[in-house]
């Protein structure tokens, strides 16, 4: 990937100031400076190697390797960057925290770093400009539950039910509990679980189309601007080839079913391998459960806030594991399949490396939002774990809370700590660097001072920009995806996004050595990203509101089995005996072992969560009838949705008139100008 940068021509990309390289010799010599220069006028200029620095174990008559890529990795050389030159102005306008709030120089950026970065910061600009409705309405939506803290219905039926017991959820230290107790934590629910998810989660498919439309036309602007409209990157990069190899010969597009089908059977094991560690979430949540009611003084409550806490963490240490391995697996399927160009290659990297780390950040989310506490059987025949430990169950008030946490959780510590340690793990190792460079050299050459000051930045590659837009698609998700549940996401990654633009700008002026400029007209492959997240968000947004909210019960019970089924009444609410209706009873006496729960001698039956017959236990009508209600309303909220996506992508044309009127005018003018000077060769 770095051999395709650093052959670019002059004219494929802005000229950096100067283009340097450390040369070491085979005998151990320190570096020096001049070995490569980056001339300013046509071409990449390479100073001839004394006999001296041959390749190791080469002899000196030989010709060294033609390619820059094959001198560092065979220790001619042991690097090469471009220098920091004219920096000033950036390090003013843009790579201050004063200018947190100010807009970006995105031209003085592309002339600087190349096209490519940006637009990286032209996107992330818009990105968080367009996070400020969706922070706003999410913040309304979760403040308008505030409103409802004391004046619901169901939070009142709760914390007045003194008479109402619960069957116990955990193996130990087993006893009733009063439902009037789970009042502060239905409370809470409430904040979140409420009518407006159902319209915030629509709002957000309409935010994230109209987003990405705008960004199109956005986008169209600046490159059109830039001259990059027409711009072919394939043309390019071949003829990059053929100037530096004349004999270059055309590597035509390829297929092999057979290799198609064995890295698709490799992504197909590594996903589940991602499934597999949502599983180990399981167990480990399980097994926390048992050792928080066993060996520490928990109540109930706090035990399950306790693991629901504990769990998030565990899954946020596997996720910085596993994204390292997911990094070199990509890596290694993307060699395996041979893509025919540097462009192919990172594209085909990216939809990998994506795929892997969307399984890998969201797993454990999917099992809490559809699986927690709907296996479990009933308390006189519970699921258990490998025969000994019994499933976790959701709360009296639903899985909504355990999903608000771990998200929180997750994005706030993802957020926060990989912004501290973007910037804190630079800057320690560039004052590392020059540490080390004033204790081992006493004095230093004035002629190298620029050079070296270049030489002790931390170094890029080619995955430094890559990293940045990945963090971003990563949080997109967390923004859209399961935004039913966290409708403050919005509002945290609005202000995770200013920090990380100003965070990002000071690392590549101060911290980083000089990202080579590329070209580019678009954000490429990660813009199909951004559509196929917008997708899922619709489906896991509809599955949240169907399934694991209380919203569908709520509705159903209001219209079909409620007091206002035969007319509203003004003075009854509709959901009044909705926690009654609710809660299914169990009889002490069916317990396995009732002689373990504490207070049972005067018990004959308790409630819990679930639709369930009195008499055997087996699923009632009314579950059934319900489970009919939620695949409809998800049909039809998916539905919806996605048509109010494509109707918002077909009303915001892509390119804006103006750019297609500019093109038009291009294209007549250089078609006039081409007729013209062939009438004139053929007058003569």
């Amino acid at each position: 990937m770095v051999s395709k940068v650093e052959r670019r021509s002059p004219s494929a990309l802005p000229p950096p100031r100067g283009w340097r390289t450390a040369r070491r010799c085979s005998s151990g010599s320190e570096p020096t400076a001049g070995s490569l220069i980056y001339t300013a006028h046509s071409s990449w200029s390479l100073r001839v190697l004394p006999p001296e620095c041959s390749l190791p174990g080469q002899p000196p008559s030989q010709p060294p390797p033609d390619t820059l890529e094959d001198l560092v990795k065979n220790g001619v050389f042991e690097t090469r960057f471009a220098l920091h030159k004219g920096e000033d102005d950036l390090k003013k306008k843009w790579a201050q925290w004063r200018n947190m709030v100010h807009k970006q120089p995105i031209d003085d950026i592309r002339d600087y770093f190349g096209e490519k970065v940006a637009l990286y910061f032209a996107w992330l600009g818009w990105y968080t400009y367009m996070l400020v409705p969706a922070a706003v309405a999410g913040l309304v939506i979760f403040l308008s539950g505030f409103s409802l803290f004391n004046a619901s219905q169901i939070s009142k039926e709760i914390c007045e039910a003194d008479d109402i017991l619960l069957c116990p959820r955990g193996d130990h230290g087993r006893k009733y509990q009063r439902l009037s107790d789970t009042c502060m934590f239905a409370k809470l629910t409430h904040l979140f679980d409420n009518e407006g998810t159902v319209l915030f989660a629509i709002f957000m498919a309409l935010w994230a189309t109209v987003f990405l439309e705008i960004w199109k036309r956005q986008r169209a602007r600046v490159v059109l601007h830039w001259d990059l409209y027409g711009w072919d990157e394939d043309q390019e990069e071949m003829a990059l080839e053929l100037i530096n190899c004349p004999d270059y010969k055309l590597r035509p597009h390829q297929h092999s079913y057979l290799r198609s089908t064995a890295i698709l059977t490799l992504c197909l094991l590594m996903i589940c391998l991602m499934i597999g560690m949502a599983h180990v979430l399981v167990v480990y949540r399980v097994l926390a459960a048992a050792l928080f009611n066993s060996a520490l003084l928990f109540q109930e409550e706090q035990v399950t806030t306790a693991v629901v806490v504990t769990g998030a963490l565990v899954h946020y240490v596997a996720i910085l594991i596993t994204t390292k391995v997911n990094k070199r697996v990509a890596l290694k399927l993307c060699d395996f399949e041979k893509p025919r160009t540097f462009s192919e290659r990172e594209s085909k990297f990216t939809v990998k490396f994506f795929t892997l780390q969307l399984f890998a950040h969201f797993s454990s989310l999917v099992y809490i939002a559809f699986i927690l506490g709907r296996i479990n059987g009933h308390p006189g025949k519970s699921v258990r774990l490998a025969g000994l430990w019994r499933l976790e169950e959701c709360h009296l008030s639903g899985c909504m809370m355990d999903l608000f946490l771990q998200m929180a959780i997750i994005m706030g510590l993802k957020q926060t700590l990989s912004n501290c340690m973007e910037y804190l793990g630079p800057w320690l190792a560039h004052k590392c660097r020059l540490i080390r460079v004033k204790l081992g050299h006493a004095s230093e050459d004035p002629e190298l001072r620029d050079w070296r000051r270049n030489y002790l930045l931390n170094p890029v590659n080619t995955f430094s920009l890559f990293d940045e837009f990945m963090e971003m698609m990563i949080q997109y998700g967390f923004t859209t995806i399961f935004v039913a549940a966290f409708p403050l996401a919005p509002l945290l990654a609005l202000f995770s996004n200013l920090v990380e633009i100003r965070l990002d700008a000071i690392k590549m002026v101060r911290l980083q050595r000089r990202l080579v400029p590329r070209k580019a007209k678009d954000i490429g492959t990660w813009l199909q990203v951004l559509e196929t997240i917008g997708v899922l968000a619709v489906i896991a947004n509809g599955m949240v509101i169907a399934f694991t909210s209380e919203f569908i019960p709520r509705v159903v019970y209001k219209y079909h089995y409620g007091p206002c089924r035969k007319g509203a009444d003004p003075a009854v609410d509709c959901l009044t005996g909705y926690i009654n209706h609710s809660l299914s009873v169990f009889h002490t006496k069916d317990f396995q072992d009732p002689i373990r729960i504490e207070g049972s001698e005067n018990v004959t039956e308790c409630r819990y969560r679930d639709y369930r017959n009195a008499q055997d236990y087996n699923l009632s009508e009314q579950f059934w009838v319900l489970l009919a209600i939620r695949l409809v309303f998800l049909i039809l909220f998916e539905h919806v949705a996605l048509c109010i996506k494509l109707i918002a992508a077909w009303f915001v044309p892509d390119v804006p008139q103006s750019v297609k009127n500019k093109v038009l005018e291009d294209k007549y003018r250089t078609l006039r100008e081409k007729i013209r000077s062939s009438r004139k060769s053929t007058d003569v």
